[in-house]
């Protein structure tokens, strides 16, 4: 009963935290350390994001339906979109496969505290210089809609490049998306939209890899199979309530109340790691 409850609220954290610029792994790397959860070669971590991912692939159901039909029946402009989200996704996924022995030993306090600082910081300035006049006006009672259709190639690319980022524990896969998006030229509006359509195969591709590679240690995992069911559906509620909360806020505020934060908890985690309170 305890792993269930703390695969719930792994869960909840991993569908609070994916789809905002702080850091889903680095949150869940402090909450596994301070439960006292054991994960499995962060096979707990990646797994979950089945529930997060759905979310994304459930909020914009209609469009990504719209989008598959347009696909099949050739219709002008939907094939650049769906060559963007390929072109965006490569680099992550090429540098993920190559680097994830590697990159298993980062994933710790002190990584995910230096991270979330130095990240803050990056989307500070991203915000600060970001040129606000790609911004299309806002209605006072309408909510901008993203203009996916307007990114380039060039702009998708360097929306992957950025993605490669997040690969280190801390960093932010959206954070990371988004800041690429914003110095692309991309709107706030259309940068986030893009960084959850984009985390639909980066995170299919990456929770597939795992569980082919460490399938077998599904079952070490604390709570075995129903535990981690249980922390998927939380993820995907929160995910959900995520997802359409940040797109209606960042229609009318900026990132910087985010950087705050991810440097304000980044300096916490050193303070816990220095008074003992971390390990």
């Amino acid at each position: 009963m305890v792993a269930i409850i703390h695969a719930i609220i792994l869960g909840i954290v991993e569908g609070l935290t994916e789809f905002l610029p702080i850091s889903s792994t680095g949150h869940l790397i402090v909450a596994e350390h301070l439960i006292g959860f054991k994960d499995m070669a962060e096979l707990f971590t990646v797994v979950i994001q089945i529930g997060s991912v759905s979310a994304v692939v459930w909020y914009y159901r209609l469009d990504i339906i719209k989008r598959i039909t347009d696909l099949f029946k050739k219709e002008s402009g939907v094939a650049k979109f769906w060559g963007n989200l390929i072109i965006a996704t490569i680099p992550a996924g090429l540098f993920g496969v190559a680097l994830d022995k590697t990159l298993q030993k980062y994933a710790v306090p002190r990584t995910v505290a230096l991270m979330l600082i130095l990240g803050g910081i990056v989307l500070w300035l991203a915000e600060k210089y970001h040129h606000e006049k790609s911004d299309r006006p806002r209605q006072m009672n309408k909510q901008p809609e993203a203009n996916l259709d307007s990114i380039t190639p060039k702009q998708a690319l360097g929306v992957g490049v950025a993605q490669v980022a997040s690969l280190m524990p801390g960093v932010s896969r959206s954070g990371a998306t988004i800041v690429g998006g914003l110095l692309s030229g991309l709107d706030r509006v259309t940068a986030t939209a893009f960084s959850f359509y984009l985390s639909i195969p980066i995170m299919i591709l990456a929770t597939g890899y795992k569980i082919a590679k460490n399938h077998h240690q599904i079952s070490q995992l604390p709570g075995g199979v129903s535990a981690l069911g249980f922390g998927i559906i939380a993820a995907f509620i929160t995910g959900l309530l995520a997802v359409s909360w940040l797109l209606q806020y960042i229609s009318r505020h900026g990132f910087k109340k985010f950087a705050y934060y991810r440097i304000a908890f980044g300096f916490l985690i050193l303070f816990m790691l220095a008074m003992g309170g971390l390990r």
